[in-house]
């Protein structure tokens, strides 16, 4: 097997993406070789091969959500056989021995001296490779440790399954978390990539689901993807109309807000969680929390254990991203579009135009 393969990347800082041929490492008996088939493209990809989050090693590969057919399997390797259909979402590997790796929360890795944390699928540092950059899923191939992988119901189309392995995810975690369910009014912040999977969630547990967005320019969309109600936070009526009504607010856009307003919004022990990622701080007042015992919180994808609980979740309620499919060459103009957030709602690579 060549672990040579063609791959779609950045070669330096401020570059626009472009062709590039990568090494893979080779794989070991614990590994899963993947050829991937289909990767969303996430905003954060943008951020991080940009260095807004920090600086990264280049060349870069970006992408963590893939979608994909086994090629093969080591010989320890038992839950997965080659044909099998299967994802990859935002990390490879974590130390396994820390007390949250411990506890089934890899995601929050604290690492063990060697591994310092959750091993993204890009940009992180491959323990199996020396340490090397990994390389994420803009490219014709990967290998991942076997417990790293998760299985993509067969109902599932791959290009759709692509973007629920990091914007699923992202949307599914919160909601169980904090317990969404029959009786529950959830609010959705922003009907975007993130969003719009969000929304097809929250009904599916049995909440009342509202869109809090910009404007009213989704909002036919947005009931049609099963929103009960849609409001344009522009309108300063909305946070008096809504004072108080929610048990539960996600935000999902990445714009600094008026945290306060949106607080104001919970009902007596609501939560506004955050899974958005503003570039510049923000704060809240201690009265918001306080007068209602409300929470302000976060969070970050999910654990293993859970993305293959949301993932069968999908499959049994019917819920993909909607998408739209581009062939390689079109990777710079759909960044381009992401950041004018011209997508309804999700960008995914057919890889097989990768060459």
């Amino acid at each position: 097997m060549s672990n040579t393969i063609q791959a779609y990347g950045a070669a330096g800082p401020n570059q626009k993406l472009q062709p590039l041929t990568i090494q893979r490492r080779a794989p070991d008996e614990n590994d899963v070789v993947i050829d991937i088939k289909y990767t969303g493209i996430c905003h954060s990809d943008i951020h991080i091969v940009h260095g807004e989050w920090g600086e990264i090693p280049y060349p870069m590969i970006p992408g963590h959500e893939i979608a994909g057919i086994v090629r093969s399997v080591g010989k320890n390797v038992t839950k997965f056989k080659v044909g099998d259909r299967v994802g990859v979402g935002n990390m490879v590997n974590s130390c396994r021995t820390c007390n949250n790796c411990k506890a089934g929360e890899e995601h929050f890795c604290t690492g063990n001296g060697k591994i310092m944390s959750n091993v993204a699928t890009y940009y992180g540092r491959d323990p199996k490779a020396d340490f090397a950059p990994t390389a994420g899923g803009y490219s014709q191939m990967i290998v991942v440790d076997k417990n790293f992988v998760l299985r993509i119901p067969n109902s599932i189309p791959l290009d759709r399954a692509a973007p629920l392995l990091c914007a699923g995810i992202t949307m599914y975690s919160p909601l169980r978390q904090w317990h969404a369910g029959p009786g529950k009014r959830v609010a959705v912040v922003g009907l975007g990539g993130l969003g719009h999977i969000g929304v097809k969630m929250a009904k599916a547990m049995g909440c009342e689901v509202t869109v809090l967005s910009q404007s009213l320019s989704k909002k036919e969309l947005g009931l049609k993807l099963g929103a009960d109600k849609y409001y344009a936070t522009a309108d300063a009526e909305t946070f008096t109309a809504l004072k108080g009504y929610f048990d539960l607010i996600v935000n999902t856009v990445s714009t600094n807000l008026n945290l306060d307003q949106y607080v104001s919004l919970l009902r007596i022990d609501g939560a506004l969680v955050e899974v958005g990622v503003p570039l510049n701080p923000m704060s809240v007042h201690a009265y918001s929390l306080i007068s209602g015992r409300r929470s302000l919180a976060g969070s970050y994808i999910g654990s293993i254990r859970e993305t293959q609980e949301m993932l069968n979740f999908c499959a049994k309620y019917g819920i993909t991203a909607e998408i739209e499919t581009i062939p390689a060459s079109q990777i710079n103009e759909a960044w381009d579009r992401v950041v004018k957030s011209d997508v309804r709602f999700r960008f995914v690579i057919d890889i097989s135009t990768l060459k």
